[in-house]
């Protein structure tokens, strides 16, 4: 078992003078969750949202101002780093440049020490007066540390590179070196904070896939720092959404994606971004929003959110993903007009860039009636064109415009 509970962690930075100012804004607030042994959990948000420093907390590399962090049922909060029984991959790779891959991969085993119990010249165990087994730590020998390093480069395809050194490296070679420098530990929880964030596109999505099998491989806990949703969607178990401190959200990725509980979940949890417009909704399912363009929402569809909320009828953002937009040949109760202003034919789909306001001068600027279509077309429209989309309308979230919360049940 390799869990990690978080209990109403704060960090406050302190001043130069050890000192936390009186209107000093945390950088973590009250964050709370049970990671589950192989989960594999990934932190997601802007930067300063707080996501790394949380991880670096779990590591013991930032002390906590407030709170408790367990590993298993150990409490670290007073624990050093290195007897926390946890390994973590940096963002820089953090190799030792003069070391060969075998002795970079080696170098934290020949620190280490292991359990063991007291032996003789022959092997055998040596027992007490009571005739136990006397428990000692003692240093891995070099058959262990060999057999360790070149089982771990197997794993992750480089014990064709252990003789060269970094330099003579690619990126992702020096990342799978990084990793297996934490395999080797056999620790019971991974820490990875950003570790994919210097690699080009190509050899990233190459990469997560190797941490998704690598991740299965070992059935280790996996906690995860990445700003990339993509990667967050594509390799988490759960994901974490942070914004200045402060979870929003934990889920599923395609629980997230489906259900987000407010507006900054719902924007950054998808691609292209979600559409939002203010609005209006009426008990009866008349949604009027964006240049006063009117929707009607079915009963079944209505009944999904929360009526008391709705009362007599609500001011609210309604926001609906690009792909849950089509274009279509007539106008229906849930179909709006716009006009083209930019097209990306990507091949496989067609993102399309619209504005509701008609009367609207040409421009990409994003503005209060712009609107984005991720459609798969034929053929596609003629910029400055007319056209009319149909909206999913069980596609629909709605959220309430003064807190940002969705109003879903």
């Amino acid at each position: 078992m390799s869990t990690v509970t978080l209990k109403h962690v704060y960090k406050i930075y302190e001043n130069s003078d050890k000192k936390v100012a009186a209107n000093a804004m945390p950088a973590v607030s009250d964050f709370c969750m049970e990671i589950q042994d192989k989960e594999f959990i990934v932190f997601v948000g802007p930067s300063g949202c707080g996501k790394s420093t949380t991880l670096r907390m779990i590591a013991g590399l930032e002390d906590i101002t407030d709170g408790e962090i367990w590993i298993d049922d150990k409490l670290v909060n007073d624990i050093h780093p290195k007897d926390r029984d946890i390994a973590m991959v940096f963002q820089n790779y953090a190799l030792y440049p003069h070391m060969t891959v075998y002795d970079n991969m080696a170098f934290s085993l020949k620190l280490r020490k292991t359990p063991d119990v007291k032996r003789d010249k022959n092997g055998e165990p040596v027992l007490d007066k009571d005739g136990k087994q006397i428990p000692i730590m003692r240093k891995y020998t070099k058959a262990e540390i060999d057999e360790k390093v070149r089982h771990a480069a197997k794993i992750l395809a480089i014990d064709e590179y252990l003789e060269r050194k970094p330099k003579a490296l690619s990126g992702g070679q020096r990342q799978r070196v990084a990793l297996g420098r934490t395999i080797v530990r056999n620790p019971k929880v991974f820490l990875l904070d950003e570790p994919l964030s210097n690699l080009d596109a190509k050899l990233r999505a190459t990469m997560r896939s190797e941490i998704i099998k690598l991740h299965e491989k070992l059935g280790a806990t996996f906690v995860y720092v990445t700003h990339d949703q993509v990667e967050a969607m594509t390799m988490g178990t759960r994901i974490v959404v942070m914004k200045s401190g402060f979870v929003q959200q934990i889920g599923a990725p395609q629980e997230l994606y489906d259900h987000p509980i407010n507006t900054f979940v719902a924007g950054f949890i998808g691609t292209p971004q979600m559409n939002f417009f203010e609005g209006h909704i009426t008990p009866d399912g008349k949604l009027r929003f964006a240049n006063n363009q009117l929707i009607t929402l079915s009963e079944s569809v209505m009944a999904e959110f929360d009526k008391e909320k709705i009362g007599s009828g609500l001011d609210v953002i309604m926001g609906i993903r690009p792909g849950d937009i089509k274009v279509v040949d007539e106008e229906c109760d849930n179909s709006i007009t716009a006009r083209v202003e930019v097209i990306e034919a990507l091949g496989n789909e067609t993102i399309i860039y619209a504005n509701l306001d008609l009367d609207a001068e040409a421009g990409i600027e994003k503005n209060a009636t712009s609107i984005t279509v991720s459609a798969k077309l034929k053929k596609n429209p003629e910029r400055r064109s007319k056209v009319i989309f149909g909206i999913d309308e069980e596609a629909i979230h709605i959220f309430d415009k003064a807190t940002e919360i969705s109003i879903r049940k």
